[in-house]
């Protein structure tokens, strides 16, 4: 095999790669769009199906605005989603944190347990 062979092939590997990426997008924006009907999905699909680079030029412009607006929406959900699971562990460990040194400054109160190891659970419940 040649450098130009080698060349040429690792084109084609390359644009194969980018038309099943592309293709792929597509076929999970067709079914993501709740606002056609399955009849449109499905055409859509055929379409795709019998001339896919046709096919995926024409859905490009047709929904290429619609497809960055779903891929927006999918961003702000998950962002959304993530932000309030971030919120939730802060506040359980603060909490779980807070009961903690509660139960051990009352142990204290109660000379159950000396200074130090008053210290010690604290050190322990902040650090974890």
């Amino acid at each position: 095999m040649s450098f130009g062979e080698w060349i040429w092939w690792l084109i084609i590997v390359f644009f194969m790669v980018v038309f099943f990426m592309m293709l792929f997008r597509i076929i999970i924006d067709i079914f993501r769009n709740h606002e056609s009907s399955g009849w449109v999905k499905a055409g859509w699909l055929i379409f795709i199906f019998f001339l896919p680079l046709l096919g995926m030029l024409i859905y490009v412009i047709v929904n290429g605005k619609a497809m960055a607006e779903r891929d927006v929406q999918q961003y702000q959900a998950v962002a959304a989603a993530q932000q309030d699971y971030i919120r939730s562990v802060a506040a359980q460990g603060g909490t779980d944190s807070a009961a903690q040194i509660e139960k051990a400054h009352d142990l204290l109160t109660k000379g159950a347990i000396s200074q130090e190891e008053f210290d010690a659970l604290k050190a322990k419940a902040l650090a974890g």
